[in-house]
C-alpha cells in the first residue's frame, strides 16, 4: 500500500521540480526494456529466418536495414513533432503497431512479409524513443546522467535478452515463437497507459514557456560550433553503431563458420556483450554526472579500440572475455551522448533524441546492409577484422566542447 502511494504521489508532482521521480523513471525503463526485447529479437533470429526461406546474407542485412531504418530515421520525425506538440498517448498507440508486427512475423509466409512486418515494429519503436527520453528528461530532477542510465538501461537489457529468447523460444519453436512476443507487446501497452496518464497530467500542471528572445540571440552566435560540435556526436554514433550491428548481426554467424558451434552456444556471445553493456549503461550516465559527459564518450572508445582489434584474432576463451570488457565498455556511452546532445541544444528534447538514438542508428543500419553485401562477397572473417577499425574514430571527440564550456555557453545569458 506505501509503494501505491508513492507511486500516486510521484504521479502528481511536476516535471522540472529539484526532485528525481524514480517510480516513473523506472515505469519506462522497464517500457524500454520490453520494446528493445522486441526489437532486438529480429538481428537474433537471423540464422532461423535465413535457413528457413533461404536467405542470403545481403537479404539478411536488408532485413535489419529496413527495421533499423524505419525505427531510427523516423524517430527525429516524432520527436520534432512532439516538441512542437507533446502527445502523451503517442506511447501505448506505438505499441499497438509492435503488436501487429510481431503478429505478422510469426505468420510470415514469406521475405516480402517480414519485411512487411518488421516495418510496424519499427515505427512501433520510432514512436516510443523519442517519447520515452523526454520521460525520462521531465522526471530526472537534477540527475540528469542518472536518469537517462535508468532509461536506457532498460533498452539495453531488452537487447541482451534477445539472444536467451532465442535460444529458449525460437531455437525449439521456429519462426511461430515470435507470437510470444504479442504478450510482451501488451504488457508494455499497459505500462504506457499508466506513464501516458501521468505525462498528460505533468503537462496541465506545468506548461512550458517559450524561451527569452536574448537566449536565443545568445544561441544564434554560437550555432556553428553547435552544429560542428552535433555532427561530430552523429559521426560518434554511427561508427558505434555500425559496430553493434556488425558483432549482433554477424559475429554469431563468424562463430558458427570458424568454430563450428550451434545457434545457441553463438547466442552466448552476443549475450555477454549485450549484458555488460547494460552495465556500463547504467554506470555511465551516473559516472557522467561526476567525470564528465565528454570524458565519458572518449573512454568508451580509445578503450575498447585494442580490445575489438584483438577480438577476431583469439581462441573462444578470450573471446568469451574480450566480449564481456567490450560490451561494457563501448556501451558505457549510450546513455551520456544522449544527456550530451540535450545540453548542446536545450529545449529540443524529442528531436535531439531521435538524432541521438534514432537518425544515427538509421545510419548504422545501412552499414549492417553493407556488411552483409561485404561478408556474401568477401567472407565473414573480413567483415569481423573491418568492423574492429570502427572504435579508431574515438580522436574526433577531443574537438568536442567539454561540459563545462556548454555551461558557460547556457549560463552567460
Amino acid at each position: 500500500m506505501a509503494q501505491v502511494q508513492h507511486v500516486s504521489a510521484a504521479m502528481n508532482r511536476r516535471p522540472g521540480t529539484s526532485m528525481t521521480l524514480y517510480p516513473i523513471l523506472f515505469a519506462i525503463s522497464i517500457v524500454h526494456l520490453l520494446n528493445d526485447t522486441i526489437q532486438a529479437v529480429i538481428p537474433a533470429i537471423f540464422p532461423i529466418l535465413k535457413d528457413a526461406m533461404g536467405l542470403t546474407y545481403f537479404q539478411i542485412g536488408m532485413i535489419g536495414f529496413v527495421l533499423n531504418i524505419t525505427a531510427s530515421m523516423m524517430q527525429p520525425v516524432f520527436g520534432l513533432y512532439t516538441d512542437i506538440r507533446p502527445s502523451p498517448y503517442l506511447l501505448p498507440l506505438g505499441m499497438v503497431s509492435t503488436f501487429f508486427g510481431m503478429l505478422g512475423l510469426a505468420l510470415a509466409p514469406n521475405y516480402a512479409v517480414v519485411l512487411a512486418s518488421v516495418v510496424l515494429v519499427g515505427i512501433g519503436s520510432a514512436v516510443f524513443h523519442p517519447e520515452g527520453s523526454r520521460v525520462a528528461s521531465m522526471a530526472a530532477g537534477p540527475r540528469r546522467g542518472l536518469a537517462q542510465s535508468i532509461y536506457q538501461v532498460g533498452g539495453n537489457s531488452g537487447q541482451a535478452l534477445a539472444p536467451i529468447m532465442t535460444a529458449l523460444i525460437f531455437v525449439p519453436l521456429g519462426q511461430r515463437g515470435a507470437i510470444w512476443f504479442t504478450v510482451i507487446a501488451a504488457l508494455a501497452f499497459a505500462v504506457q497507459v499508466y506513464i501516458a496518464r501521468w505525462y498528460r497530467a505533468s503537462l496541465s500542471l506545468h506548461p512550458r514557456s517559450k524561451p527569452a528572445a536574448g537566449r536565443d540571440d545568445a544561441a544564434g552566435g554560437r550555432r556553428p560550433a553547435v552544429a560542428m560540435a552535433m555532427f561530430i556526436v552523429l559521426l560518434f554514433i554511427f561508427a558505434r553503431s555500425w559496430y553493434h550491428a556488425g558483432i549482433t548481426s554477424y559475429y554469431p554467424f563468424y562463430l558458427i563458420e570458424k568454430y563450428g558451434l550451434r545457434l545457441e552456444q553463438a547466442q552466448i556471445f552476443i549475450f555477454l556483450f549485450l549484458f555488460s553493456g547494460a552495465i556500463g549503461t547504467f554506470l555511465g550516465g551516473a559516472l557522467s554526472d561526476r567525470f564528465g559527459r565528454r570524458n565519458l564518450m572518449i573512454f568508451s572508445m580509445l578503450g575498447a579500440a585494442p580490445l575489438t582489434l584483438l577480438l577476431p584474432h583469439v581462441n573462444l576463451l578470450w573471446a568469451y572475455v574480450i566480449m564481456f570488457l567490450n560490451g561494457f565498455i563501448i556501451l558505457s556511452s549510450f546513455s551520456v551522448v544522449v544527456v550530451y546532445a540535450q545540453e548542446l541544444i536545450p529545449g529540443k528534447v524529442g528531436m535531439v533524441s531521435g538524432l541521438t538514438i534514432g537518425l544515427a542508428f538509421g545510419l548504422g543500419a545501412i552499414g549492417a546492409a553493407v556488411l552483409g553485401g561485404l561478408a556474401d562477397t568477401y567472407g565473414i572473417d573480413k567483415i569481423m577484422e573491418w568492423t574492429a577499425l570502427l572504435p579508431l574514430i574515438f580522436p574526433i571527440l577531443f574537438l568536442l566542447p567539454g561540459d563545462r564550456k556548454l555551461r558557460q555557453w547556457y549560463e552567460s545569458n
